[in-house]
This record gives C-alpha cells, sequence and structure tokens, in this order.
C-alpha cells in the first residue's frame, strides 16, 4: 500500500486506540477493569427492570473483579494480574466498566473514583455509563477531574435507531445520547461512544446508514461490536423461539461490512475496538469458534492493506 500521511501519524489503516497511547504517553498504558456494584436504571426499576435484552456482564467480567471487593484491592489485584501478563505494563487506566458507573449519587462518585485513583502507577479512569445517568453536577466534577487526571465518559449508544433500542429495553433514546454526549465533550472531557450491530430491527443497509449520524457526534474514541446472543439474557430465551428475527453476522461477512463502514468513518475518531469477543460458553447462538480480539483485528487490518484502503477514505462531511 502506498505510504499515505494519515491524520493519526502512523501508518496503519486506521486511529489506532493503542497507537495513539503510544503517542500521548509514550509507553503503554494498559486498562484495569472493576466492578464497583453499579446498576442500571432499566435494571434497578428507576426506569424499569431486566436490563439491556442482551447484557450478561459475566461474559466480560475479569476473575479479579468482585463487587464484594473495595475498589483499592481491585485495582491492585488486576496490576498484579496484567504485570503477569504484560511485563512492560507500568502505568493504568481504571476502567468501571460493569453496568452503569455513574448511576449513584455523587458523593459516592467522588469515593469510588478517587479511591481508584489514588493507586500508584494509575494515570486515570474510563468510566462506562448511559446517557441518562449524567447530569451537569456529575459532568462539571469530572471536568474537574480531567484536568489533573486522565479521564475517559465512554456512552453506550448502541444504536442511533429508536426502535431498536425500544426493542433491547435500553429506556433511552438517541436523541438523549446525542445530547449527553455533547454536555460531555463541551466540556473538554474525552468522550466515547458503544456501538452494536446486528441487532434484529437493523437491515444491513440501515447499519450502514447510521455512520453518518454517528460521524456528527463530538466523540474521540469509537468501539464496535458486532452483536452476539449471550447465555441468560432475554436475548437467548428470544433467539430460541424466534431464530428468524435474527441475522447474525458470520466472521467473514462483518470483516466486509465493517471495513466499509469504516471507509465512511470519521477519521479523527479513535478506533478502540472492531469487534467484540466473548468465551465461547457465554454463547447462545453462532460465534466466530476460538478467534480473539487481536486476531480479529489483525485479520481486518490486513484486509484492509490488502484493499488498499483506510478509515475515512470515504468520508464527507
Amino acid at each position: 500500500m502506498p505510504e499515505r500521511n494519515y491524520i493519526w501519524k502512523h501508518d496503519r489503516p486506521f486511529n489506532s486506540y493503542s497507537e495513539y497511547f503510544k503517542q500521548t504517553f509514550g509507553k503503554r498504558v494498559q486498562k484495569i477493569s472493576v466492578d464497583a456494584g453499579f446498576s442500571c436504571p432499566n435494571r434497578d426499576g428507576t426506569k424499569a427492570r431486566g436490563g439491556c435484552t442482551y447484557c450478561n456482564n459475566d461474559s466480560f467480567n475479569p476473575s479479579y473483579c468482585d463487587p464484594r471487593k473495595p475498589i483499592d484491592q481491585q485495582v491492585r489485584e488486576g496490576i498484579e494480574f496484567h504485570k503477569k501478563r504484560y511485563r512492560r505494563a507500568e502505568n493504568y487506566l481504571v476502567y468501571f466498566q460493569p453496568y452503569s458507573n455513574t448511576h449513584a449519587p455523587l458523593e459516592r462518585l467522588k469515593e469510588l473514583y478517587e479511591k481508584a485513583l489514588a493507586q500508584k502507577g494509575v494515570l486515570g479512569l474510563v468510566i462506562g455509563t448511559r446517557p441518562d445517568c449524567v447530569d451537569d453536577e456529575k459532568l462539571d466534577y469530572l471536568k474537574a477531574l480531567s484536568e489533573e487526571y486522565y479521564i475517559v465518559v465512554e456512552y453506550g449508544v448502541e444504536s442511533v435507531y429508536n426502535k431498536s433500542l425500544e426493542r433491547i429495553n435500553r429506556w433511552h433514546s438517541f436523541e438523549e445520547s446525542v445530547a449527553a454526549i455533547k454536555a460531555t465533550a463541551e466540556r473538554g472531557i474525552k468522550t466515547g461512544g458503544h456501538f452494536i450491530f446486528g441487532l434484529p430491527t437493523e437491515s444491513r443497509e440501515m447499519m450502514m446508514d447510521s455512520v453518518h449520524l454517528i460521524n456528527k457526534l463530538p466523540l474521540n474514541s469509537i468501539k464496535f461490536h458486532q452483536l452476539q446472543i449471550i447465555t441468560g439474557t432475554p436475548m437467548a430465551k428470544d433467539y430460541r423461539l424466534h431464530p428468524s428475527h435474527y441475522e447474525l453476522f458470520g466472521f467473514e461477512e462483518y470483516m466486509d461490512f465493517i471495513i466499509r463502514f469504516t471507509e465512511k468513518l470519521n477519521p479523527n475518531f479513535i478506533v478502540e475496538r472492531f469487534a467484540g469477543e466473548v468465551p465461547p460458553r457465554f454463547l447462545a447462538g453462532p460465534g466466530w469458534g476460538l478467534l480473539r480480539n487481536d486476531q480479529i483485528n489483525v485479520a481486518i487490518e490486513k484486509e484492509m492493506l490488502e484493499r488498499q484502503t483506510w478509515q475515512g477514505k470515504l468520508f464527507t462531511t
């Protein structure tokens, strides 16, 4: 592939999250997941019960994540875990991952976040949440934190289509996501978005067309997941009863789709993940065998290079 002057200042064909961290910090920075015992407003009765129909947090929680353990203990155990796995890792971001991690009073959030930040080697936080779990007071606090630490607020948007959000029991609209993302970005807080491809109400054409709405969001980073049917979820039950309602991506089909999608994607977005991975024992539907995330990313990048294409090649403002 001819050498190109990409805006992301490295030679990979997409705006890579790992390369961004090397450029930003000059070294490897590892995420440490923690489970602070939060719930969600569509799970605890604030808005509804049952949670998102696809959600089983056990399918991606590391073994050291246990809400019965104090946050500082989880961080220390996570650091030890990753030191053995990645010996070059010396600095960390604490990832508040399961459920909605701003769904609590501000004083409780301060206690948890500041305990995590106090641990040796921790440079900042990644906070996974929903757009209906932030307000001005919480965002103002996170803005203040972001002036001293590396802070990312990562929103589960999932879809730009409200019909899809209703089908999966999200109990928020795409318009709420847009408002929360804008309010976060306007404060100078790094803002991430998460999207799922393959929801049962959406055609492949609808998924591809969603790029135009996504491109307008003031995001710093973005994650994509293919829909997977996870054991123990309402979606798994629905899939058993109505398999024809679901058109799940095979790996080759998804690779073609995500490359064509990425060609239209805003090149300023840092791509953290092209696809999701769960242990096969958690799958209640077809999967991609034993493919790991790193193997998926390598395959997608190799195919992009062979096609002589890159993120934003067909991007239009």
